[in-house]
């Protein structure tokens, strides 16, 4: 094992071996998961001016130029849960752009608290969704992710619209669990 200062399931396998440790949406050493948890209701200004909430996570990530809520920022969600709870953990050189997260750390099974990629209006547009595993049923992942309807907010995105699940590649990796969730709500299609 590789010393990341979370107490994780690889770590508390080693203090408990008898002990069984799934990991769980609670899971307390998914920080940048936590984070996103904290970030639920965070919503954008309509019309002029930003939220300058939104706008404080460009801080994290230094060399990133955003000024304006009305630019999609799902990736800025990710990027800011991420740097702000995981100092040495390298981030896309693209951020912003949702499918760039498709290359961050490792690939990894659909697990709580992993980075879900998705296509957005066509497989070939280019356009993508990011956010957080936060459950599924078995036809769409449950995703914690920001501007899904303008705000920080749990939504459905169909498993047919999935590209990759990552985790950060300073953290220990997973051991991959599903966590299903029952839907009372339609699927997404507005997540920019």
């Amino acid at each position: 094992m590789q010393a990341d200062g979370i107490l994780g399931n690889l770590t508390l396998a080693e203090l408990f071996p008898d002990t069984k440790l799934p990991r769980k949406l609670d899971d307390p050493s998914l920080v940048w998961f936590k984070e996103a948890q904290r970030l639920l209701g965070t919503r954008e200004h309509p019309g002029v001016g930003s939220n300058p909430e939104i706008i404080e996570w460009v801080k994290d990530m230094k060399t990133l130029d955003y000024k304006s809520d009305d630019i999609p920022w799902c990736g800025l969600f990710v990027g800011h849960c991420i740097s702000s709870t995981l100092d040495r953990e390298p981030l896309p050189t693209r951020v912003l752009s949702a499918r760039a997260w498709g290359a961050f750390g490792i690939a990894t099974k659909p697990t709580p608290g992993a980075v879900m990629v998705f296509w957005r209006k066509t497989r070939d547009s280019g356009l993508g969704h990011v956010g957080f595993y936060a459950g599924e049923d078995a036809d769409a992942y449950r995703i914690l992710g920001g501007n899904q309807s303008d705000s920080v907010s749990l939504a459905w995105v169909a498993k047919s619209r999935f590209i990759a699940a990552r985790w950060p590649a300073t953290v220990s990796p997973p051991v991959p669990v599903e966590v299903t969730v029952a839907r009372r709500e339609p699927l997404s299609w507005k997540e920019a």
